[in-house]
């Protein structure tokens, strides 16, 4: 059926593969077929079901300054029009939050919740906002000397910055001290990382921070003390960083990609899971065809198409590519490095924290949906609190459903620790630092993810043009989505790379450029229609 028409061959079924295929269904005749290596599509967006309890994979909120994100998401899941379980019981006013007409929680599991964002930092076994402002609870809990010390160095670095931004060291300095960097900075980044900041490049700053500095954290802790206007979901105007209102589907990220995928099988589109793309053909300058291993059936297949879209990590790409690739450019892509990631999802009868905020919440947990660790004598990186992403994500809601995130080199003394050690291993670090008592413990999984963040170190890095230039030649291979481009990018930037690799599929351009420049610069690449 699909003889007369062209077909794209989609790598990788994450939030990037997915929304290309959607498009191209959309926007033009062109047969589009997703190969998915695992059994689960959303790739790190997906949700992951225990028991009846669903763990998101790194916390997604669904916030983008994209218009095109945004009614994309709104349209495959509208927004909710009724309060949500944990709302109803805690008598919470929607006024204003809820969509007139949208689908019932209670009622309809096909829809988007409007949840409150709140993420702090714990340390000295103290709450801290996040970002830090300079708030009466901030002043108490750092105490006098450090305070002073905190102001004296960011008031240094406002008269003498650094001139040049090596490393996110400087870029970190740059913008909140040196005191104030090495508070809370320099200990959480390296976690994450497993390298010096002074190793990893500043771009990784410009990219996750973006604009936020202390004067915009202190302009908008007072903007926030002040009375509120009435904010759309939409927040525009405001830093990422300070978004205070998100959306989130009824049952994670997990459910907004399935949905995605049901559109795409609705309408023609092809999605074949467990298949392992082995080797792409080079020919005369285009990829022709791939060779495919399927880990379910056991069965290898050719597949040839007329365009390549690819999210697959670069590091795999072009080991797999069979024809002519210049041997630097091989040399490169084999030393990308990369930063993999691992979950403990611990269910619990109650935490140790108590909820000293003014925020309701069921059984009174705290209201966080996740606390950065930035104790130094844990491993830990960062806490979420399934509960507060959506009461759907848990199965009983008496209890607690946590997620300890842990940022590990895959073949490191963690990522090979076996599932019951490293269960006994995070329980015991989290008891350690107060949060958790040990026999409140009802059940727990461990979740290992590769190759989660494109690390920006190492010398693949430094000659990342040198592969990409080598990519982007090729006329019908379009690179999208966080591993596709080797770039940190959030589930929006990815999907946005996507709706650029198909626009020009569409006017049958090869400059990539366009692509290359989503989330490039400060702002995002939305422009007003």
């Amino acid at each position: 059926e699909y003889m007369n028409q062209k077909t794209a061959i989609i790598i990788g079924g994450g939030p990037a593969g997915l929304t290309a295929a959607y498009e191209l269904l959309k926007t033009t005749d062109i047969h589009p077929k997703i190969l998915e290596k695992d059994s689960i599509l959303g790739g790190i967006s997906r949700t992951v079901e225990y028991k009846g309890n669903r763990i998101d994979i790194g916390g997604h909120r669904f916030f983008s300054k994209s218009d095109t994100v945004m009614s994309f998401w709104k349209n495959i899941l509208p927004v909710q029009g009724a309060p949500a379980k944990d709302e109803i019981a805690l008598q919470i006013d929607t006024t204003g939050r809820i969509e007139v007409g949208g689908p019932d929680p209670e009622l309809d599991n096909r829809v988007m919740l409007v949840r409150n964002r709140l993420s702090r930092i714990y340390y000295l076994k103290k709450f801290f906002s996040y970002p830090i402002t300079l708030s009466l609870s901030t002043i108490v809990n750092l105490g006098p000397i450090r305070i002073t010390k905190i102001g004296l160095s960011y008031l240094w670095i406002r008269l003498f910055p650094r001139k040049h931004e090596h490393s996110l060291e400087d870029f970190f300095i740059n913008r909140f001290g040196r005191e104030l960097y090495l508070t809370f900075f320099k200990d959480y980044t390296e976690k994450v990382w497993g390298i010096p900041c002074k190793k990893i490049k500043a771009e990784w700053g410009a990219q996750r921070i973006k604009g936020l500095s202390i004067t915009k954290a202190v302009l908008h802790s007072l903007a926030s003390i002040l009375p509120k206007k009435h904010t759309s979901i939409d927040q525009k105007q405001t830093e990422t960083s300070l978004i205070e209102k998100f959306l989130y589907p009824k049952y994670g990220p997990g459910q907004m990609w399935e949905s995605v995928a049901d559109r795409i099988t609705d309408q023609t589109g092809e999605i074949i899971m467990q298949t392992d793309v082995v080797s792409l053909e080079l020919s005369d300058g285009k990829i022709v065809a791939l060779s495919t291993h399927n880990s379910e059936t056991g069965i290898d297949a050719r597949v040839e198409g007329d365009y390549f879209i690819s999210s697959m990590p670069i590091k795999d790409l072009i080991a797999r590519i069979q024809g002519p690739v210049p041997p630097a450019v091989r040399d490169a892509a084999s030393k990308l490095d990369y930063r993999d990631f691992m979950t403990a999802g611990i269910l619990l009868k109650k935490l140790a924290i108590k909820n000293t905020t003014s925020i309701k919440t069921l059984s009174d947990i705290v209201p966080d949906n996740w606390i950065y660790i930035q104790e130094p004598d844990v491993k830990v990186g960062r806490l979420q609190i399934f509960n507060n992403w959506s009461p759907y994500m848990v199965k009983n809601p008496d209890n607690v459903w946590i997620g300890m995130e842990y940022f590990v080199n895959e073949g490191d003394s963690l990522w090979t620790m076996n599932d019951e050690s490293f269960k006994t291993f995070a329980i015991q670090e989290l008891a350690s630092i107060g949060i958790i008592h040990e026999d409140d413990v009802l059940d727990s999984i461990v979740i290992r993810v590769p190759k989660a963040y494109p690390a920006y170190t190492g010398e693949g890095y430094d000659r990342l043009s040198e592969i990409r230039g080598f990519l982007d030649s090729i006329p019908n291979l379009f690179l999208i989505g966080r591993n596709g481009m080797h770039r940190y990018n959030n589930q929006d930037h990815s999907m946005l790379t996507a709706l650029e690799a198909v626009r020009l599929i569409r006017e049958g351009s090869i400059e990539k450029d366009s692509i290359w420049n989503v989330n490039a610069e400060q702002e995002y690449h939305e422009e007003k229609k």
